[in-house]
């Protein structure tokens, strides 16, 4: 690595996204001076708005060479820091221009694990300020801390010292070989993971001379990202790093995961696709051959490849499968909040979630679920086309993540675990006539990951280079209680405030809070739930929660 180091290492080329280059013409030194870390001192930088941002700081020694396939060590270097860009995205496929979440173009490569910190103003280490860490989602082969709406500067302003940070993905961040295996004391993989856990440790470590408080950190993800956070609640390792947790669609506390043993055969497919005769091999070849080998189904891609699914059960970072280990008590008992959208992912309900006619509705549920549809149709039924598209996405969500959010929190609710649920249905206001590649903007609703720019106050970034939405006071307001509620969470270890009541999960409170055109608790469709779980689609399996993709 080439750090930028002041007086060791000046000159680094300046690459990064768009965004961050356009920020950077009116980012100014702070005058307190670097801060002391464990890793070296690090300078950071004061944004317009009084916040301050140390950007790009490695918490890991770049894993490449035989650190490539290996858990990631601490990083360490002398002189200053000067923590003034992003870092790399670690290895991936790059996105078009022309989608929903296309911020600028990010520079890639395997030297990516760096973090970002923002301060509120005026903060100054002690200030024991609740902290908030996002980890990205992406299916675990895409996604960056560097993307513009997961920026921390809202978070900031608002009170929270705001984290993110990179993880390797993909096969670079989740491979399993059997030789991997051999060296590293009986298991492989999960590096990705190992990068999350160790940046959390740095945090931990750390944060207090950025102005937050290690007792207060709370983690967040979204989908893949959820999937993290479920497994850093899973890992031993993490125990103690966090003191709160927020899984925003993917609650996966139940969902099986491959074992070191299925994972290392894919391992082997791979080191066959690339020709390489051993491990050894396999570290020299060059990083965009690996990821030319790898399926990928996102951003519109539908590369035909070696299937890297991300977490397993490897005996080191996650002992157990996830439902066994919660069953027995072996998981960070924290608070948690479980989420998902309105119009979320629909795990195998496409052919119900695809129809816009009662004739077209009722002709998909005999097509999933046969003899059993008019069961189904008793407890989902439509009287009109205009109720349609409303009725087959509760369905879906009742058979996929509502179920998911729920299970969650029957299952951590046993140990004395307090949860919270909640479903966001907030259409974004978009640009009539807007086009996204995509998306189709004049029915997509409150779709998956819609609700991040929310949380975070990072709305007016999907409108970087051009105006895509027009946000309203309301945006703006519901904005600024979901942003409170998160650091209320990492603050308190509930998510409760004045501005939007939130009583915590238990049997007897069967409820959800709302948040959409106005903030409410409404009950879960427990029967809908539960008839769904009993009964499985014509021809298949029923519909099971995995993990969602980005």
């Amino acid at each position: 690595m080439n750090p930028k180091i002041l007086g060791v290492a000046v000159g680094v080329a300046l690459i990064g996204s768009m965004a961050a280059a356009q920020s950077d013409k009116s980012m100014h030194a702070l005058m307190s001076g670097p801060v002391q870390t464990s890793s070296g001192q690090v300078a950071g930088t004061a944004l317009p708005s009084g916040v301050s941002a140390w950007l790009g700081i490695p918490f890991a020694k770049p894993p490449v060479g035989d650190l490539r396939w290996a858990p990631p060590q601490p990083s360490a270097w002398s002189g200053v820091f000067n923590a003034d860009r992003k870092g790399p995205a670690c290895i991936q496929v790059l996105r078009p221009h022309d989608i929903n979440h296309y911020f600028g173009e990010e520079a890639i490569g395997e030297d990516c694990l760096t973090m970002n910190i923002w301060a509120p103003p005026g903060v100054k280490a002690g200030a024991k300020r609740p902290v908030v860490v996002f980890i990205y989602g992406g299916g675990f082969t895409i996604g960056s801390s560097g993307m513009a709406n997961y920026d921390g500067e809202a978070m900031a302003k608002a009170g929270a010292v705001f984290v993110n940070f990179n993880y390797r993905v993909g096969a670079m961040g989740f491979l399993a070989h059997p030789e991997l295996t051999a060296e590293q004391g009986g298991a492989s993989g999960n590096y990705g993971l190992m990068d999350q856990t160790l940046a959390l440790r740095w945090i931990r470590d750390n944060i207090a001379a950025f102005g937050g408080d290690p007792d207060k950190v709370l983690i967040m993800g979204q989908s893949a990202g959820a999937g993290s956070v479920a497994a850093q609640i899973l890992s031993p390792a993490a125990r103690g790093l966090f003191r709160a947790a927020v899984m925003s669609s993917g609650c996966n506390l139940r969902a099986p995961k491959a074992t070191l043993a299925d994972a290392e055969k894919v391992g082997l497919a791979l080191q066959e696709r690339l020709g390489a005769k051993n491990l050894a091999a396999l570290r020299n070849v060059p990083a965009d051959r690996i990821l030319a080998v790898q399926s990928e189904t996102q951003l519109g891609l539908s590369v035909s490849g070696v299937r890297i699914s991300g977490p397993i059960i490897d005996g080191r970072v996650l002992p157990q499968q996830a439902a066994e280990a919660v069953a027995a008590g072996n998981f960070a008992k924290v608070p948690m909040i479980a989420g998902f959208n309105e119009d979320d992912l629909s795990f195998g309900f496409s052919a119900l979630t695809g129809t816009s006619t009662v004739a077209d509705y009722n002709a998909a549920a005999g097509q999933l679920f046969g003899a059993d549809a008019p069961a189904f149709l008793k407890l989902y039924p439509v009287k009109t086309d205009a109720e349609v598209r409303a009725t087959a996405r509760r369905a879906a969500q009742d058979a996929g993540l509502a179920a998911n959010a729920r299970g969650c929190a029957v299952d951590v609710a046993a140990h004395g675990v307090p949860v919270w649920i909640n479903e966001y249905t907030r259409r974004h206001p978009y640009v009539p006539g807007v086009r996204l590649a995509d998306q189709d903007t004049a029915t997509v609703g409150a779709y998956h990951t819609a609700d991040i720019p929310y949380w975070f106050g990072t709305q007016d970034k999907y409108n970087l280079f051009r105006q895509t939405r027009q946000w309203t006071d309301w945006d703006r307001t519901l904005s600024s209680r979901m942003m409170t509620a998160l650091i209320a969470m990492a603050e308190t270890g509930s998510p409760d405030t004045a501005a939007m009541p939130w009583k915590s999960w238990t049997m007897k409170n069967d409820t959800l809070l709302w948040l959409g055109d106005s903030v409410s608790v409404k009950p879960l469709n427990v029967t809908g739930q539960a008839w769904l779980a009993a009964h499985k689609p014509a021809g298949g399996p029923a519909p099971r929660p995995t993990t969602p993709r980005d």
